[in-house]
């Protein structure tokens, strides 16, 4: 047997795989199933992965997580797959059908373990009948070509050569064939695309374009806008394949601990009062001076307003959130009850809510950690206690409650920066949402806190632009900040990781004056 054809029989097991995986996900397409078997398997993998795991990977991967992950899933079934195509040339197709079997069978775990019903387990199905029939029709010749050749004595190399080219045309036919299926499901699927134009075509009464206050952005270079632009807002959550949600089908059901309960549809919510408000929101996993931060102005209709409605009886204390995906989370009663503008939120920025950040809905809860409050694709609110559930993350080592710490960030200049010497100008941002900012100082090379100039904000639940100039001599300089609250409270300058509450410390750049 030649080197190249050595290399057919791990080929025929790469090409077996990718033809079902395609033909899996144009049926998942089809059937409008969110997640394909291998987006079932990544979501699984981050439901059963320790929290020794998952918090650094999240920590250090930051938005490219799911990727990431789906990316090192690809690389395994692939090099499985050329050992399968090697056990067939050893062992024969029988054989090598049972490691297809168990890829089959990991598949249907992890959509039974995601999903409920028929539907989401037919791509499995498809994926894995694609296997059974795919791969004796790619090793046929390969076979046929090895038992003419043993025969052929000096002769081997003509039908080695007719067997490969058999393959080859055979391997590009099924190719072609999984190609044009996978795009067919695309075209052909529900899917994403359906809910995008109706998100386009929607026109919401009451949602205004956004201003941001006078004042708000402070002139200093390279210092980012006050108002994050939606493409640039950050985004953590636990789905591989974004949830993609109607608003014809969307409906949010408020039970639990009420007096009456409430079926509302997308039609229903709108149709109410609005209520626009800036908010800052922020991930529990960012890092003393990370990005995971994010400032918009929300439209929607106030919780609190429909919780009223509904009638929230004695001895509650929470609310657990739920979203089109399954994920959950735990939200305390009391704020989304109070004067802060808990939303319902339908519009980001002066725009429907993007599919990557909710849309038809999601909640929106001034002052907490995204983690308890900010549920996208929302579809249930349940009112309840504490003591009587646990939610997603609460259930991998992270805090019950997640209050916002108070905490400031420098943005200019940026770490390892080059700066002119002379009056150096500084800036950053600082939160304490629901709060608010009363001062920020600044120290360069341990020295003094110097106070520094704020800009304005609409209330307390955003972030705010600071800003200094200082003048520093050539060389080497270390700068840091901390931020006061509006009730006094001075930034915590002790080092704590993320876990279980959020970072807290103070952020310090080093740069270099010349």
């Amino acid at each position: 047997m030649t080197p190249q054809q050595r290399y057919l029989w791990p080929a025929a097991g790469i090409v077996t795989l990718v033809a079902g995986l395609l033909t899996s996900e144009a049926a998942a397409r089809l059937l409008s199933v969110r997640s394909s078997p291998v987006v079932a398997v990544a979501e699984s993998v981050i439901e059963v992965l320790p929290e020794a795991v998952v918090k650094p990977a999240i920590n250090l991967l930051q938005e490219l997580d799911k990727p990431f992950l789906v990316a090192v899933i690809l690389v395994a079934l692939l090099a499985f797959s050329a050992f399968v195509g090697r056990v067939a040339r050893d062992s024969g197709d029988g054989s090598a059908q049972i490691g297809f079997a168990l890829l089959g069978g990991v598949g249907l775990a992890a959509v039974l373990f995601r999903e409920s019903g028929v539907g989401p387990v037919i791509p499995v199905a498809v994926g894995a009948i694609t296997w059974v029939v795919v791969l004796p029709v790619l090793t046929k010749p390969l076979r046929e070509g090895a038992m003419l050749a043993a025969g052929a004595g000096d002769d081997a190399d003509r039908p080695l050569g007719e067997s490969r080219r058999a393959f080859l045309v055979r391997a590009s036919v099924v190719g072609g064939v999984a190609v044009l299926l996978g795009l067919g499901g695309s075209v052909l699927g529900a899917g994403r695309s359906a809910v995008e134009s109706a998100r386009r075509s929607l026109s919401l009464t009451g949602v205004t374009d956004p201003e941001p206050p006078a004042g708000s952005s402070l002139d200093v270079d390279d210092l980012g806008p006050w108002q994050t632009p939606n493409d640039d807002f950050y985004r953590i959550d636990t789905a591989i394949a974004v949830p993609t949600v109607s608003p014809d089908e969307w409906s949010l059901r408020i039970h639990g601990m009420v007096e009456n309960e409430l079926t509302l549809t997308y039609d229903d919510l709108v149709s109410r009062s609005f209520t626009e408000s800036w908010v800052t929101l922020t991930c529990v996993s960012n890092p003393v001076g990370g990005d995971l931060i994010g400032n918009a102005r929300w439209s929607g209709v106030r919780v609190a307003d429909l919780l009223a409605e509904a009638g929230v009886t004695d001895g509650a204390d929470a609310v657990k959130q739920t979203s089109s995906d399954g994920w959950t989370c735990g939200t305390p009663l009391e704020a989304l009850t109070d004067e802060r503008d808990a939303l319902l939120a339908v519009a980001m920025n002066g725009e429907p809510l993007p599919i990557e950040h909710g849309f038809p809905v999601r909640v929106v809860v001034p002052g907490l950690y995204g983690y308890v409050s900010a549920t996208k694709w929302v579809t249930d609110l349940e009112v309840t206690r504490f003591a009587d559930f646990s939610a997603y993350w609460t259930d991998r080592g992270w805090a019950e409650k997640g209050p916002i710490k108070l905490a400031s960030r420098v943005d200019v200049p940026r770490s390892g920066a080059s700066v002119d010497a002379g009056t150096v100008a500084l800036g950053g941002v600082a939160w304490a949402q629901h709060t608010g900012i009363e001062a920020v100082e600044v120290s360069v090379d341990g020295g003094a806190w110097q106070a520094c100039d704020l800009g304005t904000v609409p209330s307390a639940d955003t972030w705010v632009q600071w800003s200094a100039s200082l003048d520093l001599d050539a060389g080497d300089h270390t700068v840091r900040v901390r931020a006061t609250d509006a009730e006094g409270t001075v930034q915590d300058s002790t080092v704590r990781d993320v876990l279980p509450d959020g970072a807290t410390g103070y952020h310090q750049v080093d740069f270099t004056a010349s």
